[in-house]
């Protein structure tokens, strides 16, 4: 079989982005919780000894979903563009898991079943016989532990033998009824792609589609005959079917002893309980700051002295006037960025990436479900303020899993407000640094409560009621420093290759503008902004930088004051950062806002989150007396 396109399916949380990295290496940011994949990942590798596509698809229980995300998966399966499906399956929640197989069966796509999280399903007792399931579905089954890289090159060997799921026959009823649309459907030339059955259960179940009225006329007589039948909603009997169907397989194929209860178990007692698992939360996130902190400060300490003299050798050489001014403001803005940013900005995302993947970070959004509901949203709203710590983009874009829109523009206001990498390195290298840790963390306590909030206001002036949550809690499992270190370098990529080039120019202007005389009006036309806050005037163009990314403002903050950062007060370092805390998110973010909510309520977001940010650092002002 010729493969030139291969999509990864399967359930949310199965380990499908994991294996995708395996395969093709690192292109996406995977973590040990549902939802990170929003929109189709590509990538290369080697099958047969011929190049083909990868694609990672967004996670999916139906292909009768309907969040964006979701519906992300079913129009690619549904495009013609597929050669084959891999349907990564966790092999813990095998029975779960066959009826998204058995949708795949009505597709007639090639397919390989891949049985990962094999060391899970060993852990609770679950013995599973590949090759009688292969026989049962008629398609090739292979067993893989992706997070240790086992069972990957059976996997790509099984791919060239990929053959179309056998679909076990529904009960009479149900196969009359699909037997009567799917009669229907030659009369309908786009209802025969990718498959006629696939087109004739979704409509079954109550697909919306454009139908001439025979073809409507059949499907409603279908439905109507089987809703009087059994006395349900065809769409439930349907479902219902695929479940028993799934379990019988399961029951076939698989054996249950005794699980093992261990530590794991045990110490999600307490991570997990409903009044235990907050102070442990706090206490993580201490740990978390103290250790990014530490890091940061020692490596800024060790780096600076170098750094400095490297300056201080490159003022003498270059001389003085507008041209020395601008080579050696670029060196400084570079420098910077070396000394202040990296040293904080590593380590907290070596230790966020660390979090993800033991598992931590589902547990924390198990904990904060309920904090969600209190502010008027619901469940999956938990992912994208998650994902927010990393960076604001990748939340904004996975609001996309969220099915009502009311939730989609609440959760992305607000997620906005989250403190992303770039964030907190104003508020570890600022705040943390001069003020000290426990100040830090007042900021980020005071950010959730701010949050809090202003998700309760929204939600009062846009009523609504979201979906409750169904969050996956996957099982601990140790990081592997490959993983760590990959997922960190997709993270740090872009700091390093666009925010230290950005870094260099902008310093490299403002002190080709101090040498010209152009900074003092620039500072003035923004003193509008820094007089309220107690700011100093140089403050307005780094706050202006800020907006390109906010690790700018600090450095170019830096580059600005006489005396850099450390001639502010206190007070000032405080009030700078809960402004940035707050006001425009980086352009990048706003470009997802723009593509997600439209450019209306993006500019609507953008100019309320500025507003806040602005009143609470006045407030913060007076609080601390000045």
């Amino acid at each position: 079989m010729n493969v030139r396109r291969i999509a990864l399916v399967g359930q949310p949380n199965s380990g499908k982005s994991t294996l995708f990295n395996a395969i093709v290496g690192y292109r996406a940011v995977t973590a040990n919780f549902p939802g990170t994949t929003v929109e189709a990942i590509r990538g290369q590798a080697n099958v047969g000894g011929h190049r083909v596509e990868v694609v990672d698809l967004p996670g999916t229980y139906s292909l009768l979903a309907d969040d964006l995300a979701e519906r992300v998966t079913r129009e690619f399966l549904l495009s013609g563009e597929v050669d084959a499906v891999v349907q990564v399956v966790d092999a813990s929640l095998l029975g779960r898991s066959l009826e998204l197989t058995l949708e795949l069966a009505e597709l007639g796509i090639p397919t390989v079943l891949c049985l990962n999280m094999m060391d899970e399903a060993e852990h609770k007792g679950i013995a599973i016989d590949r090759e009688a399931l292969s026989s049962l579905l008629g398609i090739p089954v292979v067993t893989t532990i992706a997070s240790r890289g086992q069972g990957l090159v059976e996997l790509l060997a099984a791919l060239p033998q990929a053959r179309p799921v056998q679909r076990p026959p529904y009960t009479p009823d149900v196969e009359r009824a699909l037997a009567r649309i799917v009669e229907a459907i030659p009369g309908n030339p786009d209802l025969q792609r990718p498959s006629p059955i696939h087109r004739a259960a979704q409509l079954l179940a109550g697909a919306d589609a454009v139908l001439d009225p025979a073809m409507a006329q059949a499907v409603g007589d279908a439905r109507a005959e089987l809703g009087r039948g059994r006395g349900e909603d065809p769409g439930v009997i349907l479902a219902d079917e695929r479940h028993a169907q799934a379990m019988r397989l399961f029951e076939a194929v698989a054996q249950v002893g005794q699980p093992r209860i261990g530590w794991r178990e045990r110490l999600d007692d307490v991570l997990m309980h409903p009044f235990l698992g907050y102070p442990v939360l706090v206490l993580v996130l201490l740990g978390m700051f103290a250790l990014v902190f530490w890091a940061g400060g020692t490596v800024e300490e060790a780096l600076s002295p170098w750094l400095t003299g490297v300056s201080e050798w490159l003022t003498r050489a270059v001389g003085r006037g507008p041209l020395a001014a601008f080579l050696a403001g670029a060196w400084e803005g570079l420098a910077a960025g070396i000394a202040i940013v990296l040293p904080y900005l590593i380590p907290f995302l070596l230790l966020l990436a660390f979090l993800e993947d033991v598992g931590y970070m589902s547990r924390v959004g198990y904990l904060l479900d309920g904090f969600m509901h209190r502010i008027g949203l619901h469940g999956k709203s938990v992912i994208p303020f998650l994902l927010g710590y990393g960076c604001t983009v990748p939340a904004v874009l996975a609001t996309r899993i969220l099915d009502d829109e009311r939730d989609r523009l609440v959760t992305a206001a607000l997620a906005v407000m989250v403190p992303c990498a770039g964030r907190t390195i104003v508020i570890m290298g600022l705040v943390g640094r001069y003020v000290g840790p426990a100040a830090a963390l007042l900021l980020y306590l005071g950010n959730i409560l701010v949050i809090a909030l202003a998700g309760w206001a929204l939600t009062k002036v846009l009523p609504g009621a979201g979906p409750g949550l169904i969050l996956e809690i996957p099982p601990y499992r140790r990081p592997r420093g490959r993983n760590l270190l990959g997922k960190t370098w997709l993270r740090l990529r872009g700091f390093v290759m666009l925010a230290l080039p950005l870094l260099a120019v902008s310093s490299a202007f403002l002190a080709l503008a101090e040498a010209l005389g152009w900074a003092r009006w620039l500072n003035a036309s923004l003193r509008f902004v820094t007089w309220p806050m107690g700011l100093p005037a140089e403050a307005g163009v780094p706050l202006v930088l800020g907006v390109l990314r906010k690790e700018l403002s600090l450095v170019m903050l830096e580059q600005a004051l006489p005396g850099g950062v450390e001639a502010l007060s206190w007070v000032q370092m405080i009030v700078f950062s809960v402004f940035v805390m707050f006001y425009v998110p980086c352009l990048a973010t706003v470009g997802a806002l723009g593509r997600e909510l439209g450019w209306r309520r993006t500019g609507i977001v953008v100019l309320g989150t500025t507003g806040l940010g602005l009143v609470l650092a006045l407030l913060a002002r007076v609080a601390l007396g000045t």
